[in-house]
């Protein structure tokens, strides 16, 4: 116990430099400035380019949505996850150690050029987020935290950011092994999760994306809009259009739902479906219903 206490303190101490130092220290590689600059620059595009030009430029829970940017990528690390997660993967290593297992990777990548490199965590990464979000909409439990998410009801650049921190860790536990067992760099897969945080936040923005042929590969906000409808289809009760970056999973398996551009289709939970509108009821009632329901 001694060494997991010693783990988590590090784990505390060792974001909070690391937070504080991208604060301080802007460079070509800091996540915080990163994301403030895509947010910025996305938030001047749909100022200029509005696809919804009825819809306010302080969209209903703007606020809100730009405080989850900071809470679900920053603070939550900061008060909590950082440091449980390491816990858990010491705890994790510990255990396949009792089987004699020293390393999980499987796949050496390393001897491989840069670019493949990137474009295979790439591609395994967004197969894994795909198959995650769409167990998100099939599974009782996991879809009331994604409600969190669904609850928008006018989108813009910062939906993407509105979602249950549970999320966080479901994610990151789900994709752990699958990616623990290639070897990549830290670099490599933080050029990766820029990219994503950026394409997902232009797929949620008030923009219009003519994509053309690419359409059946990449996600855009046209397509993405009809996954938050908030009246499903009968031919789709769990939802649709699953895909993060890419769209061509959806096409793949037969999960895409795309039936015209309506830049005014409702979106939003159903009617009969009442929802919190404050960042403390929405991350608490999801915990309410789970264990309501038990």
């Amino acid at each position: 116990m001694e060494k997991y206490f010693k783990v988590m303190m590090d784990g505390y101490t060792g974001y909070a430099n690391y937070f504080i130092n991208e604060i301080l220290n802007p460079s070509w590689h800091n996540y915080f400035y990163w994301l403030l600059g895509a947010s910025i620059l996305i938030y001047l595009a749909e100022i200029a380019f509005p696809w919804r030009k009825n819809q306010s430029l302080i969209r209903e829970h703007f606020w809100l949505d730009i405080f989850y940017l900071f809470w679900n990528y920053f603070l939550f690390s900061l008060i909590a996850y950082n440091a449980l997660s390491m816990v858990a993967v010491e705890a994790f290593n510990d255990f396949i150690g009792l089987f004699g297992i020293s390393n999980l990777v499987a796949i050496q990548v390393g001897s491989l050029p840069g670019w493949s490199q990137l474009l295979l965590i790439f591609l395994l990464r967004d197969f894994m987020q795909w198959n995650i979000h769409r167990l998100y909409h099939h599974v009782g439990w996991m879809w009331e935290f994604h409600k969190v998410h669904h609850s928008t009801k006018e989108m813009g650049f910062a939906a993407l950011l509105r979602y249950h921190w549970m999320e966080n860790i479901l994610y990151r536990t789900l994709e752990y092994i699958p990616l623990a067992m290639i070897g990549f760099g830290i670099s490599d897969f933080f050029i990766v999760h820029i990219f994503t945080l950026v394409a997902g936040q232009i797929g949620h923005a008030n923009l219009n994306i003519p994509l053309g042929k690419l359409k059946y590969i990449f996600n855009g906000p046209q397509m993405h809009l009809w996954h938050h409808a908030k009246e499903l289809p009968e031919s789709h009760p769990n939802g649709f259009n699953y895909g993060i970056t890419l769209s061509v999973w959806d096409y793949i398996f037969g999960t895409y739902y795309w039936p015209s551009n309506d830049e005014n289709l409702p979106l939003g939970l159903p009617d009969e479906e009442k929802f919190p509108e404050d960042f403390v009821g929405q991350n608490i009632e999801p915990f309410r219903r789970i264990f309501k329901s038990k």
